[in-house]
């Protein structure tokens, strides 16, 4: 937990009661449901909370904006991100349909009322616009961009915050204007090919630029405006 807290200085004490129970919540369910790998339990507020809150570092949504998460597992980067966010709505998906019911039990347990789950693959969800998509280690690019890009709504722009630290030379400035919607992904490992072959022309931010440990060396937070 304090790692979060080294990062993140302003939370309410609501948000710092309900990251204080993700550790338990997820030691009970994973020893009933293996949602987290066992040497990554004992690290959960790193390789998983602060990792997803990577994204909270460079984006600021707004209320009543809509997150798609695609491939959630236990619930991530969407739970984190809910908590951190709590006037934006996110929508939690994942074919596989014990991982589910983890994410339900946790999300009912914090009494989280923005975040709503369904159980399906992303290629079959009709009818539905979100204004951003968001995925963590899920698939290659190019498929999480074929997956995500009907599914953005078409035009509007979002006010992006980011870290001083973030050296990417396409943000230099925080507080810049980014194209909006788009998807925004945490990925790990060296990317050359995975960009290359996804056709796209992601934005790329180092992670290890807003997190000092050295598990963020080699990941980074992706973004595709659509």
């Amino acid at each position: 937990m304090q790692i979060i807290i080294k990062y993140f200085s302003d939370f309410t004490p609501e948000q710092i009661e309900r990251f204080a129970a993700l550790e338990s919540l997820y030691n009970d369910w994973n020893s009933k449901i293996n949602v987290i790998s066992r040497k990554d339990i004992e690290s959960l507020y790193e390789k998983h909370v602060l990792h997803s809150l990577a994204i909270a570092a460079a984006f600021q949504f707004e209320p009543g904006m809509e997150i798609l998460d695609i491939g959630t597992g236990g619930g991530f980067p969407g739970i984190p991100l809910a908590i951190y966010f709590p006037e934006v709505k996110f929508h939690l998906v994942d074919s596989i349909a014990k991982k589910l019911k983890v994410v339900d039990a946790v999300v009912e347990s914090l009494g989280l009322k923005n975040i709503t789950t369904q159980h399906t693959r992303v290629e079959d969800i009709k009818n539905r616009k979100f204004d951003f998509v968001v995925s963590r280690a899920v698939a290659p690019l190019k498929e999480l961009w074929k997956w995500s890009k009907p599914l953005l709504k078409k035009s509007h722009e979002l006010l992006v915050q980011r870290s001083e630290a973030v050296v990417d030379s396409e943000l230099k400035t925080p507080n810049s204007q980014l194209p909006a919607p788009g998807l925004i992904c945490l990925k790990g490992g060296d990317l050359t090919n995975e960009i290359h072959d996804s056709g796209a022309r992601p934005r790329v931010m180092e992670i290890s630029e807003l997190f000092t440990e050295e598990y963020f060396k080699t990941k980074y937070l992706l973004f595709i405006p659509r």
